[in-house]
């Protein structure tokens, strides 16, 4: 799925006679040959996202409340502390704990 959508952008950018710089990332900027998208960027698509979607108040949702939404999600259905690291991006589960500590659930390994 990814490859596909990886192929359509250097379509596009080839198309508009614009070199592709491969950076590997899934969303890179609009105007930019494949580089990192500002974050006044990021918000702005986000918030043009939610208005198409029917929110009531696209302008005060920020990247960060998905991002919480994203790990509790993942941890209420059980995906491990270390996936769920990775694909937030944290080089390590300790990271991921001690910012989203009350968004992981707690789960017991071991007996008392």
């Amino acid at each position: 799925m990814l490859e596909g959508h990886r192929e359509r952008q250097q379509a596009k950018f080839k198309a508009a006679g614009k070199p592709w710089t491969e950076h590997g990332l899934v969303f890179p900027s609009r105007e930019g040959r494949g580089r990192v998208m500002a974050a006044s960027s990021v918000r702005i698509n986000l918030r043009s996202l939610l208005k198409e979607a029917g929110f009531t108040n696209p302008e005060e949702w920020t990247t960060r409340e998905l991002r919480t939404s994203f790990v509790s999600l993942l941890s209420d259905h059980g995906v491990p502390i270390e996936a769920i690291s990775r694909l937030v991006g944290h080089s390590g589960s300790n990271t991921t704990e001690r910012v989203y500590r009350k968004q992981i659930r707690p789960v017991i390994t071991e007996g008392a």
